[in-house]
């Protein structure tokens, strides 16, 4: 039987058994054998020739890419806030390729991309959906938008990000797997287990893992640990954008922030909220602001380098120039990051921080 016939055949079982501590392991080792089923088919896939898929060129600060069903206003939302030339349309499929346009806030340089709608089934191809789903995995946030109108297409947009490895507004789980020559499977974990043991040691028994040493340091269920088995899974935030609220009564736009408290709300036609959402979209990507100063002159306060919070003083130099890392000998420091003034550092792994002034000698 064909790979694609055996996943269907599991997935409709999956669809008939019921979920409860019974059939727990059941379930568990069912979705471990369709995901090893979609893991051979993608191997099976690589090395047959290039795509013409679609390719993200990122530059700027920081990658945002707009998603949403086709006509939900991308391209005029992306018209708005960026320098981008979105050709605009009141028909479906009107962006045929990836359209990027740069949105200057707070000194920051944020690159939007406004790519083809997605549609039910993408995640299987439909509307060359693959390719799309693909080219967005580079992005550093997900701009998920929706027709005020049609807000059941957000189930439908999450179900395809799922199907096509992304993980929405999740953290990878912090599950450690070390392959061993024998001794079997030993599971420990810090904390309690959400799923039983046998189960987890089937599932990693399905994926070749024989003989290993797991640590699990934060719950999971069957999923999970498949995600961290295959290693593929994008973790990415995504914000909700809900647009042409212009068109709905002032009752049903309050009914519907209701719903969805967390996402922005705007007009891309009329132009409202568009600040707001600036503002939102540079929270989310936690953009912080970094002051450089040359040896024995005042920091520059007028134009930051804008790097992302966590970002190392590695970071920072890679940002400047290419050469900087190997050149690096040390810097000196002021602000949140450092224990006091000045504070010489050698640890290119130090995390700085919003605001701080840093001082680079190099050799």
């Amino acid at each position: 039987m064909a790979r694609e016939d055996k996943i269907k055949d599991f997935e409709e079982e999956l669809k008939k058994t019921k979920y409860n501590k019974r059939t727990q392991h059941h379930i568990g080792l069912v979705k471990a054998k369709i995901a090893k089923l979609k893991e051979e088919i993608i191997q099976k896939g690589k090395g047959k020739g290039k795509s013409d898929g679609y390719v993200l060129r990122k530059s700027g600060d920081a990658t945002v890419v707009l998603v949403g069903f086709p006509s939900v206003g991308k391209s005029t939302l992306l018209n708005q806030l960026t320098n981008a030339e979105s050709k605009v349309a009141a028909y479906e499929f009107t962006t045929l390729t990836v359209v990027p346009g740069l949105m200057e806030h707070n000194m920051a340089k944020i690159q939007i991309f406004d790519v083809p709608g997605i549609v039910e089934g993408a995640a299987d191809g439909t509307g060359r959906g693959r390719e799309v789903l693909a080219a967005i995995r580079t992005a550093d946030m997900l701009a998920v938008m929706l027709d005020i109108n049609q807000l059941h297409h957000h189930d439908i947009l999450m179900e395809e990000l799922y199907e096509a490895d992304f993980r929405v507004n999740k953290k990878r789980p912090d599950v450690r797997i070390k392959k061993k020559s024998k001794g079997g499977i030993s599971i420990s974990s810090t904390v309690p287990l959400e799923v039983k043991k046998e189960t987890l040691i089937a599932i990693l028994k399905e994926f070749k893992y024989n003989n290993a040493d797991v640590l699990i340091r934060t719950k999971i269920d069957t999923d999970e640990l498949i995600d961290v088995i295959t290693g593929d899974k994008k973790y990415i935030y995504a914000m909700l954008i809900i647009n042409k609220i212009d068109s709905v009564s002032k009752e049903k736009l309050e009914e519907v922030k209701k719903r969805f408290p967390e996402a922005v709300y705007v007009s891309a036609g009329e132009g409202t909220n568009l600040e707001e959402l600036k503002q939102k979209i540079y929270d989310n990507l936690h953009m912080i602001r970094i002051y450089l100063k040359e040896p024995g002159k005042e920091a520059d306060m007028t134009e930051p380098l804008i790097l992302r919070e966590g970002d190392t003083l590695q970071r920072l130099c890679e940002k400047l120039h290419k050469d900087f890392v190997k050149k690096f000998k040390f810097c000196r420091a002021w602000g949140k990051s450092a224990r006091y003034d000045g504070q010489k550092l050698t640890n290119m792994q130090h995390i700085v921080k919003d605001e701080d002034i840093i001082e680079l000698h190099i050799k």
